[in-house]
């Protein structure tokens, strides 16, 4: 049983029902992590709004779902790494570059660099040594692409966190 309560379509504030609706039809159903969501409009707004934007992200999306399993393993949230790990596989990576993935590693060189930089942005909050970002800048992360990490890192924190106050399956 959930922790925090889990709306569906009937039950959510009549703001938040145009966002759940449009998530169903996208998924099919409602994830637990939206059910809660729902409970207020404000940070559901947000989240979608959020996660609209970095669609159109500079790193690829298989690139971005490795962040997100990183970064979902390190904050142990169990439904979130099913998710981006299902999200991955659909975005092309094999069992092994999830596998690694959740240790914030890639053979990938791009992937290996944006990993490198998430967990350094997760664990320094941000406060990142110039030397963190001359080698991030020397792996192939601009600007465009420190910032979109920086944004994933803190939308999946946002998600994890939810899911976690939730425990939509405890």
């Amino acid at each position: 049983m959930s922790r925090l309560g889990q709306v569906d379509l009937d039950s959510a504030p009549a703001q938040s029902r145009p966002m759940l609706e449009g998530v169903q039809r996208k998924r099919g159903f409602l994830p637990p992590m939206f059910r809660a969501l729902g409970n207020s409009p404000a940070a559901m707004s947000a989240y979608v709004a959020f996660g609209g934007a970095m669609a159109g992200s500079t790193l690829p999306v298989a690139v971005r779902e490795q962040v997100s399993i990183a970064v979902a393993t390190a904050s142990d949230c169990r439904q979130c790494m099913e998710a981006h790990t299902r999200y991955g596989r659909e975005a092309g990576l094999s069992e092994a570059e999830l596998d690694a993935a959740r240790r914030f590693e890639s053979a990938d060189p791009l992937a290996s660099a944006a990993l490198a930089f998430a967990r350094q942005v997760k664990d320094r909050h941000g406060h990142l040594p110039d030397e963190a970002i001359d080698a991030a800048r020397t792996a192939g992360i601009d600007d465009a692409r420190m910032v979109d990490i920086a944004a994933l890192v803190a939308i999946n924190l946002f998600t994890n966190y939810v899911n976690n106050l939730a425990k939509p399956q405890a």
